[in-house]
């Protein structure tokens, strides 16, 4: 796996095109991303140990969530790859209602990690000081949720 720094300039070089593509972030991180079929709706993804992928470690992904789900899911499990590499061990798993078990500071830390990587606030600004300032517009364009776009503006839900 490669350092912090690393790690976050190849998140910044992919960030460069909106809708940011996580799957080739993961990719090129050496990260291998599955999607899973016939997975429990309350579960999300799972980030893993893989001592023989290049970047060490490999995300699942509920294949039946919605692409906006799946997404914020995966670069969620990246955030985990990036800063909480030590915690990993054998599996961090996500789930809709209680995020794998981590302390609520390191899940914190991770979903903020995920929101800037998708939505990073430099491109968020070039759209809204072009006018498009509807979190339904500004979702779409950036491929994720309302309910994630509205908090990464602050608007209350």
């Amino acid at each position: 796996m490669l350092n912090l720094n690393a790690a976050l300039d190849v998140v910044r070089e992919h960030q460069r095109k909106i809708p940011v593509q996580t799957v080739d972030i993961a990719n090129e991180l050496g990260i291998k991303v599955y999607k899973v079929p016939n997975w429990p709706s309350d579960l999300s993804g799972m980030v893993r140990k893989n001592p023989e992928s290049r970047g060490g470690f490999d995300i699942f992904v509920n294949q039946d969530h919605p692409e906006v789900r799946r997404r914020f899911t995966i670069a969620h499990e990246i955030a985990h790859v990036i800063l909480h590499p030590h915690l990993i061990g054998d599996g961090i798993t996500d789930d809709a209602l209680l995020r794998s078990g981590l302390s609520n500071s390191v899940e914190a830390q991770a979903n903020r990690l995920a929101a800037d990587i998708l939505m990073p606030r430099e491109k968020l600004n070039e759209f809204i000081s072009n006018g498009v300032t509807s979190v339904a517009q500004l979702a779409k364009t950036f491929n994720v949720s309302e309910q994630s776009m509205a908090i990464r503006l602050g608007v209350p839900q």
